[in-house]
């Protein structure tokens, strides 16, 4: 085996996992690589969905080729790595994908959420994105529709150009915490009337009633933790009041 470099018996075995529905922990197991490695070899080349063992072998050798020939050079989609070693930075993100993938994100909108988290200033314009993750204009277009209709990114003017960078606040999964439970209160909401419409006495009207009541007590639980734990780990200075 030549370093660590994925060869294409590697790259058709985890073809053959994914399609049997393994998990990147088995296949990297299977063929004894570092679940990292695997999870990041498929992000790169289409996703669990969109992965061919042949087509993925051809751009890695093509890529060996330009490294060999070409002098090292800062990419403008990666400028903003903080030095760091853009593998690592790739590492990171790939799993962060794999996880907002399984908690029910979109993939693209999944990748586009990755590459804001791990990028020092917490923002990228449309066209670092395009670059960063090899995709179209379009992709990136809808993903940023999604993913502010959700409330974990916004929008800001580039001071030093015409372009909108996309960014996502440090306190991001506190928002969105904060976004569910007031959908969840309206949910609650909904069922206490049809509970009232239906009669609190009958079965249909019970079991409205009764997920209504756990739906308030849940969200009031959850929204008291989430402010308090927000007011210990927010990065953002306290807002200390005015005195005369």
């Amino acid at each position: 085996m030549p370093g660590d470099r994925l060869t294409l018996q590697d790259r058709r075995q985890i073809a053959t996992g994914l399609r049997e529905g393994l998990t990147y922990a088995a296949i990297g197991r299977h063929i004894g690589r570092p679940t990292s490695t695997v999870t990041r070899e498929v992000m790169r080349n289409g996703g669990p969905r969109g992965y061919h063992a042949e087509a993925a072998h051809q751009v890695s050798t093509r890529h060996a080729r330009q490294r060999r020939t070409t002098a090292p050079t800062t990419s403008p989609g990666r400028a903003d790595l903080g030095g760091r070693d853009a593998r690592l930075v790739d590492e990171v993100g790939a799993q962060s994908v794999e996880l907002m993938i399984q908690a029910g994100l979109p993939q693209m909108m999944a990748k586009v959420l990755a590459a804001l988290f791990t990028t020092d200033s917490g923002s990228l314009t449309s066209a670092e994105l395009v670059r960063r993750l090899h995709v179209s204009p379009a992709s990136i277009s809808k993903a940023i529709g999604y993913l502010e209709n959700q409330a974990l990114i916004t929008r800001e003017r580039d001071p030093r150009s015409r372009a909108e960078r996309y960014a996502i606040e440090d306190d991001v999964v506190f928002q969105s915490i904060m976004v569910s439970a007031r959908n969840q209160t309206q949910i609650a909401e909904v069922c206490t009337t049809g509970a009232q419409k239906l009669g609190a006495t009958t079965p249909a009207g019970a079991r409205l009633e009764n997920t209504s009541q756990f739906l308030l007590h849940v969200m009031d639980d959850l929204v008291r933790s989430a402010e308090y734990w927000h007011k210990i780990y927010s990065t953002r200075p306290q807002e200390t009041p005015e005195t005369d």
